[in-house]
Order: structure tokens, then sequence, then C-alpha cells
């Protein structure tokens, strides 16, 4: 099976390059990868220590930061490397501070995990939620190398857990712990023989909770929301956009909307602003402008959301009416901000744990829409309990960080 699992990579290698030639985000994975070797051959010496981390996008580095910090500054002599498998983590974190070099990983060919493995020669290695590349951890294993899976999930379709399977099993004794999200990913790891797993919880609620001792002031949106309630749509797609802005053309107007859509291409952006008749500004046009005469602010960049949440006085996240589903829940909650989704969320634990609670509600259609913003609006009770309910879901779900720290130091 393994022999079929390296001829499916090394197929999947060359088509990848063909698609390059039609697909810009396909050529930054391909490119991105041509120089990788040489990058870590000039930045590693041989006397180097370093301690890898791999995170498959950008979810899983932010999901991962709060150990790589803690981990930068219990080893400070030790380079931290940090690899991405998908260009929407590496293009959005390549520049980030906390790593001494980040890189693409190399795909899970034999020779390039032999190859990767020799020049970086980590002390300690974490994967970060999920990814599970047989050719490295197969040569983590043989050399030994501690090995820990941060904040993972295991569910029932994943391969481990088929009649076929076996093979994947196999390549999870490269692990020294498994640090889970929660008991059930435990009692699956368990039930094919691996007795090695901590339920620690989820490194995201730490990651998440530290964002409240930041400086999150942003001056402009300051300016635009000038003390107004203010609902914050943050990863907004089409269909999302669709149904907020049929509600923001009839809102009153005392209530101001910040957008940041999670597609900022032109035409995307174009669309958007056409449907919605209230005034309308966006931030690549916002300079000499008066942000507090505008009803509407559409954010066509990244990087801010986060902190644009902090100024929110209700949330809704898009992603909802699509596959895979909802976008990032807990940056909001950790503000205390209510939230809502639309209906695809099952798939996110703490989505089905925030809507159980009762922070987080759940919407199908523009009426439900209007109906529950509505309600938070003009409510202040029913919006003060909504928000208590999404800062306590934080607050009493951190600390996984130092339960992986105790257990790796």
């Amino acid at each position: 099976m393994l022999f079929l699992y390296n001829l499916v990579i090394s197929i999947a290698g060359f088509f990848l390059k063909i698609v390059a030639l039609f697909s810009p985000k396909i050529k930054l994975f391909v490119d991105g990868r041509k120089d990788v070797f040489s990058i870590l051959e000039q930045k590693i010496k041989p006397t180097d220590k370093t301690i890898w981390f791999h995170s498959a996008s950008l979810g899983e580095y932010e999901q991962g930061l709060p150990v790589i910090e803690k981990i930068k500054k219990k080893y400070p002599d030790h380079k931290i490397i940090v690899t991405f498998f998908s260009p929407s983590g590496y293009e959005v974190r390549k520049n980030n501070t906390v790593a001494d070099i980040t890189v693409y990983l190399p795909l899970d060919t034999r020779s390039n995990a032999k190859k990767f493995l020799k020049i970086v020669h980590p002390e300690f290695v974490f994967f970060i939620k999920y990814e599970f590349w047989l050719n490295y951890l197969k040569e983590l294993e043989t050399s030994k190398t501690p090995t820990y899976l941060i904040s993972g999930i295991f569910r029932n379709n994943q391969m481990f857990f088929k009649w076929y399977g076996g093979f994947y099993q196999k390549a999870l004794k490269a692990f020294t712990y498994f640090f889970v999200q929660n008991e059930s990913s435990k009692e699956k790891i368990e039930s094919i023989g691996f007795h090695n797993v901590i339920v620690s919880g989820d490194t995201r609620f730490d990651r998440v909770n530290a964002i409240l001792e930041r400086d999150n002031k942003l001056d402009f949106i300051e300016n635009f929301k000038n003390n107004t309630p203010t609902i914050i749509i943050g990863s907004s797609w089409p269909k999302d956009e669709a149904l907020l802005a049929e509600y923001i053309n009839q809102a009153p107007e005392n209530v101001k909307f910040i957008i940041a859509p999670h597609n900022i291409k032109t035409d995307q952006i174009a669309s958007l602003t056409s449907q919605i008749r209230k005034s309308t500004v966006l931030f690549s046009e916002k300079e000499n402008q008066d942000l507090s005469q505008y009803n509407v602010f559409i954010i066509d960049t990244v990087g801010l959301l986060t902190k644009i949440y902090s100024y929110g006085t209700i949330a809704y996240i898009g992603g909802g009416f699509g596959n895979p589903g909802i976008h990032n829940i807990l940056e909001p909650a950790t503000f205390g901000i209510p939230i809502v989704i639309g209906p695809n969320y099952s798939n996110f634990a703490e989505a089905v744990q925030l809507v159980t609670l009762g922070g987080c509600i759940v919407i199908s259609n523009h009426n439900e829409l209007k109906q529950n913003l509505d309600h938070l609006l003009d409510d202040p009770k029913f919006l003060e309990e909504k928000s208590r309910i999404c800062k306590s879901y934080i607050q009493d779900n951190t600390g996984a960080t130092n339960t992986i720290m105790n257990i790796v130091s």
C-alpha cells in the first residue's frame, strides 16, 4: 500500500506542474517549492538546533501559534522552522516574525522526506491538527525524533478507521504524544491501539484569548463607527451577501455595517457594492473621506478583521450557506459579540457548542436574519446575555497550550 501511496504522490506532482500553467493558486503551490531545499541549506547549519512545526494552511498555523510562541521562549537557542502545505497559508504568513525560517513543505516523496529531515535535523516536531504525511512520519519514526500532534481531531471518516487503513495506522507510530481536542478523538485513536493520547483541548482558544491583551485600536474604524451600533460581517460569501444586502438596505439609519468579504477580488467587491443602496465606502478609497458619514464600510484588504471585531455590536460570520461551512467564530466570540451564522456549521465543534449554549444564532433565510438581528439590536438584555455566553465560552476553554507544554518540557 505504501508503494501505491508513493505512486499517487509522484503522479500528483507531475500533474500539478501541468495544472500550474492554468491556475495561479497551483502555480504558487508548485513554484513555491522549487527553492525550498536551497533556502534550508543556506539558513540551517549542521550544528544548529532546530524545532519544526507543520501546518496545512493559515487556520492551522494560527491554531499552533500559542505553542510556537511558548516553544520559542523556552528554547531561545533553537531555530524555529515553520512549513505550510497550502499557498493560502504560506502566502499570508511567509513573513511572520515567530519563525526563523518559513517555507512550503516539499511533496511527501521518500527522497524529499529524507532530504528535508537531513537538512533540518529537528530536535522536536509538531504537526498541527491534521495532515499525516506517511514518508515524513516514517523517517521521523526511524530517527526516533520526538513528534507531537497538537489540537488533533479524529473522526470516523478518516483513513485510519477504515478496513483498508492499516498502513496509515502504522504511520501514527511516529507520534510521541497525541494532544487531541476532545474525548471523542481520544476514544477513536485508542480504538486502534494508541494510548499515548491526552485530551488537551483546542489551542485556538488560547490564541484568540490572547488577542484581548493586544492593541486592537483602529482609528479609521472608530471614525466610521462614531459611537453607533455596528454589525460586523466577517468572511462573507455571495450567498451570505445576498441576504445581508437586503437587510442592510432596510436597516435603520442608526445602524452601521462593516463587511470584510472572503473574496476581495475587484469583480466580487463590485458585485457586493452594487447590491447595497446605503452610502458605502471601500477601505481602498477611505483616504480624505469623512468615514462617519457612511453607513457601510467594505474592507477590501486582508489582515484587519480580528481587530475590527473589537468594535462590533453583533457579528455575522459567513460561509454557512456553502461547503465546507462557516469561518472562524472564535475571534468575535472572544470580544463578547453575539454571533449569527448560516445553517452549514455541523462540522465545526466550536459552532455546535456555541449554538447549543445560545451564544450563536443560526438563520436559514432573510426573514430569520431580520428577526434575529432586529431582536439583538432592540433588546439590550437579550444582546447582553448572548455576549456573556460568547465571552464565557472562550474563557472556559483556554489552557490547552499549558497542558501541551507541561508534557513536552
